[in-house]
């Protein structure tokens, strides 16, 4: 498999309670169990199966992904926040590792 990568964009600076937009993209196969290699054989489930983001170490943004996610999974939701801190993503995978990613925003 590729090394997995992620990619984000958020504003650096906000002003306090300003609502801006969060994305982030993650590069994997999410191969949904029921494809076939070109020799015939099944290629194995290997999904991302969750999605969390939080803000000073408080959930702010939970997703829960299926089978159906196409490959390298693009997210975007909107947050507010009141203080300067850093975001913190994770990426669960199916074979147990965490994909991490984090970003500073300050508040002017």
């Amino acid at each position: 498999m590729t090394k997995v990568r992620t990619r984000l964009s958020l504003p650096p600076t906000v002003l306090k309670g300003e609502v801006f937009e969060v994305k982030t993209l993650v590069t994997h196969p999410m191969d949904n169990g029921f494809m076939f290699s070109r020799d015939g054989q099944r290629i194995p489930r290997h999904i991302i199966h969750r999605f969390e983001a939080s803000f000073n170490g408080a959930l702010v943004f939970r997703a829960d992904w299926h089978e159906a996610v196409s490959p390298n999974p693009f997210m975007s939701f909107h947050a507010s926040v009141q203080e300067s801190g850093k975001f913190d993503f994770r990426w669960y995978d199916d074979d147990g590792t965490v994909h991490t990613a984090s970003a500073e925003v300050e508040v002017v």
